[in-house]
């Protein structure tokens, strides 16, 4: 008798197929609420302690007080990147025409070559372990340079300076936004990088186990999720989001806005999500966060929010059309001063985070993801 196994026909997009088996968190989109390895993502976005959820889906545990304060001189440590991957970094951004997203690309494979980086297959769990941080660390200051070099800045203005013993969010905000941050604007960014972190077997996140399932090193498998996190239909929603409110201007100018983006059969960016049929949570939380800065930009946002989910009821009747974390997203980065073309960066600066997790928990298992494909003729 054969032992092969009969291939199947899965749903397009692999909708609802159970691929692998995971510890680091589950999404229950029809409760409207998810968790990583057990705790409430909402509220440990809510506590604000990014390090601290970095040790949870890194290493598998909260830490107490004095691991996290080890881990977050473990992590600060590997902040900023050897002087060879600084150097290359101001070569490559010297023309300002690399995004910080394709400037990280191009600058993993340079950050491996400097550590001595070798395939995951050949390293154990310790060494996996280090290369994850390594490379979580350094993405911020390598996403931040490159936005700087841009404009001009120099892109490691600090690299002799000790790490900001505010941490990991307080030191990306200095970069980015070129001041000291104050503590508002560091719990807010927390709040969403920790509410962004790690989201079910989204495309990126696939993509980086893939990767990792073929034993290949930390940089391949952070890259690749990176290229999928670059398409608009993934990563890329949140300046979107403003542009709208950008093109609105003003409460009045609403209704007919988006009536005219329905009427044209134009997607709402920032409604809608693949797995939630309830309010997302990451966006409860962050209009929260929002509501506490105030403003005429946050009351133009959540006049916006009541309009076109009433509309979009109307419009698709029986389909629960909300606000997903994308919309409340750009005004809290807008609030506190990142800029709309570091929005998915900073969205990339969390994930790199899951990822790498993803990547760990991947490489325990010696068996490569194949799936089949089924041939039709042209």
């Amino acid at each position: 008798m054969s032992s092969a196994i009969e291939p199947t026909v899965a749903p397009r997009g692999l909708s609802g197929v159970i691929v692998t088996e995971t510890s680091i968190g589950d999404v229950l989109g029809s409760e409207g609420r998810y968790h990583y390895r057990g705790h409430d993502a909402v509220e440990l976005a809510r506590a604000g302690d990014f390090e601290r959820a970095w040790h949870l889906l890194a290493l598998g545990s909260l830490p107490d007080a004095d691991a996290a304060t080890r881990f977050r001189d473990r992590v600060a440590s590997l902040r900023t990147p050897p002087a060879a991957v600084r150097d290359f970094v101001a070569d490559a951004a010297r023309s300002g025409a690399l995004s910080p997203i394709r400037g990280l690309q191009s600058t993993l494979p340079a950050l491996a070559a400097a550590r001595g980086s070798r395939a995951l297959y050949d390293l154990d769990e310790a060494e996996r372990v280090e290369e994850a941080l390594a490379f979580a660390a350094a993405t911020p200051g390598i996403l931040a340079a490159f936005h700087r070099a841009r404009n001009g800045l120099a892109p490691f203005p600090d690299a002799a300076r000790e790490p900001s013993p505010r941490g990991t969010v307080a030191d990306y905000l200095r970069r980015v936004i070129g001041k000291e941050p104050d503590d508002r604007a560091v719990h807010a960014v927390s709040a969403y990088l920790i509410a962004t972190l790690d989201h079910g077997l989204n495309a990126s996140t696939f993509t980086t186990r893939v990767i990792a399932s073929t034993g290949a090193d930390m940089a391949s498998c952070i890259t690749g999720g990176l290229g999928a996190l670059s398409g608009p239909l993934h990563g890329g929603a949140p300046s979107r989001a403003l542009d709208a409110l950008d093109a609105v201007g003003s409460i009045d100018r609403i209704e007919p806005f988006v009536r005219g983006e329905l009427a044209a059969g134009r997607r709402l960016m920032g409604f809608g999500h693949a797995v939630y049929r309830t309010a997302d949570p990451r966006s409860r939380l962050l209009k929260q966060v929002a509501l506490d800065f105030g403003g005429p930009r946050v009351e133009l946002a959540m006049a916006y929010e009541e309009t076109a989910e009433r509309l979009l009821a109307e419009h698709k009747p029986g389909r629960e059309l909300h606000t997903n974390v994308e919309f409340y997203a750009a005004v809290v980065l807008e609030q506190c001063g990142v800029p709309r073309e570091m929005f998915t960066p900073t969205f990339a600066m969390a994930r790199t985070v899951g990822w790498s997790a993803h990547v760990l928990e991947q490489a325990r298992d010696s068996k490569i993801i194949r799936p089949s494909s089924r041939y039709v003729a042209a």
